[in-house]
């Protein structure tokens, strides 16, 4: 009796285990629908990581290889051990969660702020200070001696000032870049010290008297230009004392140069059946505020976190490779798309996420896609508007057609109607690190928020940002991300429904807006080459879904084939409509 029964429960423990290996396969291997992301992802990002990741980063002034940026990396680094991402050195070849941190040589020492002030000579309290003004000091300035320096200002109203007045040894005041002053005011003029005043209209100046939006000097290795940015406020009691005669300011700043290295930090979750193919997350860490870009950088963590977390679970599977890069705006992300020898997989899409947790009742920066370039950045009409970043006006030859503006649009607008968060686009701008993706030939896009009126300057601290902001972000981010890792043939013609479907819906109002014009005197050929660049750019979106390959290529072939027929069909009916 004891030997059966023993039998007996080792027969049940083996069809246990089986059962295990089963259900855990079948968890790996089942298609998930965006609808079935959603269900997974949205209860367990909470944006808590994000939140909290982003009050420590915005505590520092960030450049690259500075206390606070390296302060940063560490912390990530941290944080993605506890979520079992294994250092690359040390990781075996099973081990599917990796990072890395690559250090490279600085060219010139690294800067960061300690303390200033500026006062007007005879009166006991400053203008400015560092304490609350911190963003006072220019980016590259050198230290004054430590009691600081006393001068005469001389108020200049453009460069051309510079050639008749005498300003050796005084303090130059000017309302303009410091940048477009610099070699008049330091190298050939030998001034004392340099204050200026340029804030654009969209920070509201008037209202947000005490803003500075942060500004930069070149690096002067004499370490003898010493500069400071002015508040609206500022520089009005500047302006009001010279009106009175003659005006002398002390200034004293101290910075430290120091000689470092830049970091960069990747991590990787590795695909398991197509890890050769990737999609790409960038967030810059340098920069002094919290949501530009301490909110790209928590958010990130979060979410490589999070990712570790479901496919552990084995709630999630990536069948591709999904990367995190943290490091310096631009730099980082194109050298990492430039040294192929460093990483294994190709790139297949990249995102940037920069100001992506705003509290948009504060900030007034509203969350936007900047989409990938297509005709609205041509021809801005309609309901497409450029942010007050603004744009340039591009040229048929700089369109970039592809089913990613689409569907990462279609992705977020889900999540907006499911939170009751707006959901905007903008035409491509570029200034981020979606840019090198795209100048690469790698679709590629943004995730933030504008216009933001404490941009770059030093209100925008914690208090600006929104947990529910990082949690929607978040969320819509790692949908489309694993949408796209895992996609597969069902994915391709879910992706022909939809562009063919919002080729129509654009087709149809750029029509309605070309019937507008030529009412209004525009020409024919002018609409109709609209009409036709949008029908063009839709084809080879449709065209690109091919990129997504699959054991049913044929078939996925024949549906773009029809779909682009269709669409021409359609098109040549619309423009008939107009003719």
């Amino acid at each position: 009796m004891p030997l059966s029964y023993n039998i007996l429960m080792k027969k049940i423990t083996t069809f246990l285990l089986l059962m295990a290996c089963v259900m855990g396969s079948f968890a790996q291997n089942k298609e998930h629908s965006i609808s079935d992301y959603f269900e997974i992802i949205r209860p367990n990002f909470t944006g808590e990581t994000a939140y909290e990741t982003t009050a420590f980063v915005e505590k520092y002034w960030r450049i690259a290889g500075n206390t606070g940026f390296n302060a940063t990396v560490y912390r990530i680094a941290e944080h993605l051990e506890t979520s079992g991402y294994v250092l690359e050195d040390k990781a075996s070849d099973s081990d599917r969660f990796t990072y890395r941190i690559e250090k490279r040589p600085l060219k010139n020492p690294t800067w960061e702020p300690v303390n200033a002030s500026l006062t007007i000579v005879g009166e006991d309290q400053p203008i400015l200070n560092y304490a609350t003004n911190r963003n006072m000091i220019y980016l590259n300035s050198a230290s004054t001696p430590p009691e600081g320096i006393e001068a005469e200002v001389i108020h200049i109203k453009d460069l051309k000032e510079l050639e008749s007045v005498d300003v050796n040894g005084k303090i130059i005041f000017a309302e303009m870049s410091p940048y477009r002053l610099y070699n008049l005011a330091f190298i050939e003029n030998k001034a004392a010290g340099l204050i200026t005043y340029n804030n654009p209209k969209y920070l509201q100046p008037e209202k947000n008297t005490t803003s500075i939006q942060f500004r930069e000097i070149p690096y002067n290795e004499k370490g003898d230009a010493v500069g400071l940015a002015l508040s609206y406020a500022a520089k009005e009691r500047i302006k009001s004392a010279l009106t009175k005669g003659k005006l002398s300011l002390k200034m004293a700043i101290k910075t430290k140069f120091f000689v470092s290295e830049e970091l960069t930090i990747i991590a990787d979750i590795i695909g398991n059946t197509r890890p050769k193919e990737s999609l790409v997350f960038s967030a810059h860490i340098q920069e002094p505020g919290a949501n530009d870009n301490a909110t790209g950088v928590g958010t990130q963590l979060e979410m490589a976190m999070l990712s570790a977390k479901l496919i552990k679970s084995k709630q999630l599977e990536a069948n591709r490779t999904l990367t995190f890069l943290w490091g310096d705006e631009i730099i980082s992300t194109r050298r990492y798309i430039k040294e192929v020898k460093n990483r294994k997989p190709e790139i297949n899409w990249g995102i940037s996420l920069d100001m992506v947790g705003e509290n948009t009742a504060v900030t007034g920066g509203s969350f936007l896609i900047e989409k990938m370039p297509d005709p609205s950045a041509i021809w801005t009409r309609g309901n497409d508007k450029h942010s007050d970043w603004g744009g340039d006006v591009l040229n048929v030859e700089d369109m970039k057609p592809h089913y990613f503006n689409d569907f990462i649009i279609d992705v977020f607008q889900r999540q907006g109607n499911h939170a009751n968060w707006p959901v905007k686009t903008n035409p491509f701008e570029g200034g981020s690190d979606h840019t090198p993706f795209l100048k690469a030939d790698i679709p590629g896009l943004l995730l933030w928020h504008f216009t933001d009126q404490f941009y770059h300057t030093d209100n925008d601290r914690i208090d600006k940002v929104s947990q529910e902001t990082l949690k929607n972000v978040g969320t819509g981010a790692m949908v489309s991300a694993f949408a796209l890792i895992n996609a597969d043939e069902t994915t391709a013609k879910n992706l022909i429904t939809l562009i063919g479907n919002t080729a129509k819906s654009r087709l149809q109002l750029e029509t309605d807006l070309s019937k507008t014009a030529l009412n209004n005197g525009a020409k024919i050929e002018d609409e109709l080459k609209i009409l036709k660049t949008w029908s063009n750019w839709y084809h080879m979106a449709l065209e690109s879904i091919k990129d997504i390959k699959s054991n049913q290529d044929t078939e996925v072939a024949k549906a773009i084939s029809k779909a682009q027929n269709d669409l021409k069909q359609y098109t040549d009916r619309l423009i008939a409509s107009i003719k």
